[in-house]
């Protein structure tokens, strides 16, 4: 499939009005704080950027990041701006034209963001195969992707060498699809499926087995939205199968458990987090408003407290006492909770 993909991106689509679904466009809110940074980019980069999130997480600054599958450098350039003239990012694609786009505007984006150097490199390569390029372990802060991963086709891969390649505490921070079953290989194979990100999309089940089994234990799901099949043909040929692009972080951290435990923890948020002052936003189910007492499971309070996100915030409690599992967590003990009946029952 490389070379269908080379083809579909380097060579078939020539902007984001030549795509046959809506997986490959990015309908989310944009935020206010983005579209400024996103008007400095050079027209061209812009006119040929297939991502389908926003893969800009927050408090960047100075910070080292690697975007997989960077294709004409949107993302890349957008970076670039909120890790400031201190950071820099790295940008991995396998597609020569689409890199020839992102390089030629090196100098203009320097000039453009008032930097004496530029802060962005593109390398050219795949992403199941970082290790051949020479990028050190344990170097990022942050790894990026934008509707990239479900085109390789070693998707075990990509995760185990992100995990090698981000710092400890470091964050996986990329949009993507997924389907609400497994794709069967018909529709899997099909080339212009697959350069439309559906081929090779991964059940979303499959997807958090993959991620957990490579060290990335407790995926948070950011943000998410049902994609739209426009092409007759295609959509014939999906079925009932339902798509969604959706955005995950996950993040390289010790001690994370594979449920949300209770240890009586709590955070409060201080607003100092950039771009959100009055409220930080974890994922689609912790939305910590300022100032006020947010109870917390394990997790959330070694996801806030061991990373970049420590500063922001005022920790209550510690690891001493457990108290069971964290009620609305997503998971509940699976035990009859009525006690004359269960001491009723006991029968061995």
């Amino acid at each position: 499939m490389y070379d269908a993909v080379k083809n579909y991106y380097g060579k078939e689509l020539q902007s984001s009005s030549d795509l046959k679904t809506t997986a490959c466009c990015d309908f989310s809110s944009m935020p206010a704080w983005l579209k400024p940074l996103l008007s400095n980019i050079h027209d061209e980069v812009l006119s040929r950027y297939y991502g389908c999130g926003l893969v800009c997480p927050t408090d960047l600054k100075g910070k080292r990041i690697l975007d997989l599958g960077s294709g004409s450098g949107r993302d890349v350039y957008a970076l670039a701006q909120l890790v400031g003239e201190t950071g820099h990012v790295v940008g991995v694609d396998m597609t020569e034209e689409q890199l020839a786009v992102a390089n030629r505007h090196i100098e203009y984006h320097q000039k453009k963001f008032g930097y004496s150097h530029s802060n962005v490199t593109f390398i050219q390569g795949y992403i199941e195969r970082l290790d051949e390029l020479g990028l050190e372990k344990n170097s990022f802060d942050v790894i990026v992707s934008n509707c990239v991963v479900n085109l390789s086709p070693d998707k075990d891969a990509v995760m185990r060498q992100a995990y090698e390649l981000l710092k400890p505490g470091g964050e996986f921070y990329f949009s993507d699809v997924y389907s609400d079953r497994r794709i069967s290989p018909h529709v899997a194979s099909d080339p212009v499926l697959y350069g439309e990100c559906l081929g090779g999309a991964l059940y979303w089940n499959d997807f958090l087995r993959v991620a957990t089994k490579n060290g990335f234990t407790d995926p948070r799901l950011v943000e998410d939205r049902p994609l739209e099949i426009t092409d007759e043909r295609l959509s014939q040929l999906v079925g009932q199968t339902r798509f969604y692009s959706a955005t995950y972080r996950l993040f390289k951290l010790d001690g994370l458990e594979t449920a949300c435990e209770d240890h009586g923890q709590a955070v409060i948020y201080k607003g100092t987090s950039e771009n959100q002052p009055h409220g930080f936003l974890l994922d689609k189910h912790h939305f910590m408003e300022t100032g006020k007492v947010f109870p917390v499971c394990g997790n959330t309070f070694r996801m806030l407290q061991n990373t970049r996100f420590k500063e922001h915030f005022q920790f209550i409690g510690d690891f001493s006492r457990h108290y069971g599992i964290f009620q609305g967590c997503g998971s509940s003990i699976p035990f009859e909770q009525g006690i004359n009946s269960a001491i009723l029952g006991a029968c061995c």
